[in-house]
């Protein structure tokens, strides 16, 4: 269920950064007390990564009071607050960008729909924040988390509407079989969100949509 936590960190506004801290820290915690079982999930570092973000939040409103009206000066050429590196995250695009072009280019030799049209438009873009990221001097990692996640949300859009009603149902039945055993334990609502996003995975993996999300990373 690690991919629904995922999810859920994301949904909640949690940085990468942050999410990174708190699971090195989470790790960090564990190997200092060995135990006998091997940590299998990421459940072990949801409460650290919880805890960082509460106080992430916090840092954030003291922030912005101290800097009031100053002006902040950044260091040149500097990656070092990248949550990866440079070469890794353009990487991670180029694949991204190959595969939905791969995609493109098979679906339109069967028909040309809205999803065509959307795929088209995420590889233009992705092509856009490569180039952008790569000559950048400080590449902002949260601007591109979000041009990211915004591209996830149009092609997951777009796909939705190019599907049947047969195969959304289909989908949806499948996902709900699969976290039937643990509707018991989750909030309704919680469970409600986990069901839509585990249905558009299924989705996205049938039809071969990459994750663009750092977090994929």
């Amino acid at each position: 269920m690690d991919w629904a936590l995922i999810e859920s960190w994301k949904e909640m506004g949690v940085p990468l950064h942050v999410a990174l801290r708190g699971i090195e820290r989470a790790f960090d915690s564990y190997e200092s007390k060995p135990r006998r079982r091997s940590v299998k999930s990421l459940l072990y570092c949801q409460e650290e990564v919880e805890a960082q973000f509460a106080e992430w939040q916090e840092a954030q409103v003291g922030a912005a009071e101290q800097k009031n009206g100053e002006r902040i000066l950044q260091e040149q050429s500097d990656d070092s607050h990248l949550p990866f590196s440079r070469a890794a995250i353009l990487e991670h695009m180029e694949r991204a960008r190959v595969a939905l072009l791969q995609i493109c280019e098979e679906r339109k030799k069967r028909r040309k729909d809205d999803l065509c049209d959307a795929l088209s438009r995420a590889v233009s873009r992705l092509e856009e924040l490569e180039k952008d990221f790569k000559r950048a001097a400080r590449p902002d990692a949260e601007k591109l988390e979000d041009a990211l996640t915004s591209l996830e949300e149009i092609l997951d859009e777009a796909l939705l509407k190019s599907l049947s009603s047969r195969e959304l149902k289909a989908a949806r039945a499948e996902a709900e079989e699969q976290l039937q055993p643990y509707q018991s334990r989750m909030e309704r609502t919680v469970f409600e969100q986990t069901l839509e996003n585990l249905v558009l995975k299924r989705l996205r993996d049938t039809h071969g949509l990459p994750r663009l999300s750092l977090f994929y990373l």
